[in-house]
């Protein structure tokens, strides 16, 4: 398939600012510019896929994967999850644009990219963390739950059937991963059923919960409350509101903690308040958001200018996900603290934390340097950017 080189150059030159605002709106533009920046440099010649790193070395092993065999072999291209980063990117930029373009480009570039990963060898159908040309890689509920999320917000923006279709036949596999193991919940990886973790049961509620909004199947709500339910009960921290990683099936809890994790669930519970006016429910959303910006946020004091909150270094898509619930619950109750801690340290990592290829460093102060990009990175900064260009 001919990669359409046109669709960025005329989305960028049809302008970003959103509906009724002629003024240049800087987060677009920022989106917008590292999207360029990422197709010119993950980029695989004649395909629609892209590179897991930049710059691309041969001889690069994947190391995060569960499976031995897959880490030992060299990746010429991405995985999944690295790749359905580009899709919440530009779904974000779509949403915040109602630009066509982004929709063209979701349709001709991205999602002809993501069917390579699409498993049809197996039942139910879904998407294998890596290319199906390549050996019979592991499925992962996570990697198609982020997944299904985007295909039901591309569906809300389109009103397209062929994006929910999608999304509910994801939905049939993610149910397949269930059973009344620890009383329930997702487990994470399907070869693997040694956990339920957190990654895969957050936003497994969410998706759900997008689902009904989508379709106002009430099977949908039990599912996406019940899962919220199960998660806060297995998976919080009860001292802090936050939440751990995974329980195994002996029970034993990896508490670690991640921001997307957090981030998920109080999206989970701001969209369980919006459809049920539940007050307990606005009162979870809140204490973890105040939660996660103690956490996952620092002091920081620039060279010039005033102190303010900065985001932690870590895992930059982690953090984009978590900002998603950040921005869920600003709707309900208003309160921008949040939202501007954002905007500052973003602002901050334009002007710091890129290299002059117009990528970005994992340290957003810029103090850290990496020799290494992962494109996740990228793909997490153009949603952001994209997310926050609504409250500028």
């Amino acid at each position: 398939m001919r990669i359409i080189e046109t669709v960025l150059c005329a989305a960028f030159l049809t302008g970003c600012a959103p509906k009724g605002n002629s003024n240049p709106n800087i987060n677009l533009e920022r989106a917008q510019q590292t999207l360029d920046s990422l197709y010119v440099h993950y980029s695989v010649p004649n395909t629609c896929l892209l590179r897991e790193n930049f710059p691309f070395d041969e001889k690069h092993k994947v190391t995060y994967l569960a499976s031995e065999e897959q880490a030992n072999v060299p990746n010429a291209y991405s995985y999944l999850w690295p790749y359905s980063g580009t899709f919440s990117a530009v779904n974000a930029l779509f949403e915040a644009t109602q630009n066509k373009e982004f929709q063209k480009l979701l349709d001709e570039r991205v999602l002809p990219g993501l069917d390579e990963y699409f498993d049809t060898a197996r039942t139910p159908n879904a998407y294998s963390s890596y290319v199906r040309t390549a050996p019979v890689s592991d499925r992962f509920y996570d990697d198609n739950v982020w997944l299904g999320i985007d295909f039901t917000d591309t569906y809300q923006l389109t009103q397209n059937k062929k994006y929910l279709d999608k999304a509910t036949l994801i939905w049939d596999f993610i149910e397949s991963g269930t059973d009344s193991v620890l009383g329930g919940g997702i487990y994470w990886c399907e070869q693997k059923k040694e956990s339920k973790n957190t990654c895969s049961n957050a936003p497994g509620s969410v998706f759900a919960l997008k689902l009904f909004k989508a379709t106002n199947d009430s099977s949908y709500f039990k599912k996406g409350k019940a899962l919220y339910e199960w998660t806060k009960e297995h998976l919080q921290d009860s001292t802090d509101y936050l939440y751990f990683d995974n329980i195994r099936l002996d029970g034993k809890i990896g508490k670690a903690k991640f921001a997307y994790n957090s981030g998920q669930m109080m999206q989970s519970a701001a969209l369980l308040y919006q459809l049920t006016n539940n007050p307990v429910y606005l009162k979870e959303a809140q204490s973890i958001a105040k939660e996660c910006y103690n956490y996952f946020f620092s002091d920081f004091t620039p060279v010039s200018g005033e102190p303010f909150k900065m985001i932690k270094k870590g895992d930059i898509w982690f953090t984009a996900v978590m900002l998603r619930g950040f921005i869920e619950l600003y709707h309900l109750d208003k309160n921008k603290t949040y939202l501007d801690a954002f905007n500052k340290s973003l602002d901050y990592a334009w002007k710091n934390a890129r290299d002059e290829k117009g990528l970005f460093h994992t340290d957003l102060s810029g103090n850290k340097k990496d020799n290494k990009k992962w494109l996740l990175t990228q793909a997490a900064m153009i949603e952001m950017y994209s997310r926050l260009s609504a409250f500028e």
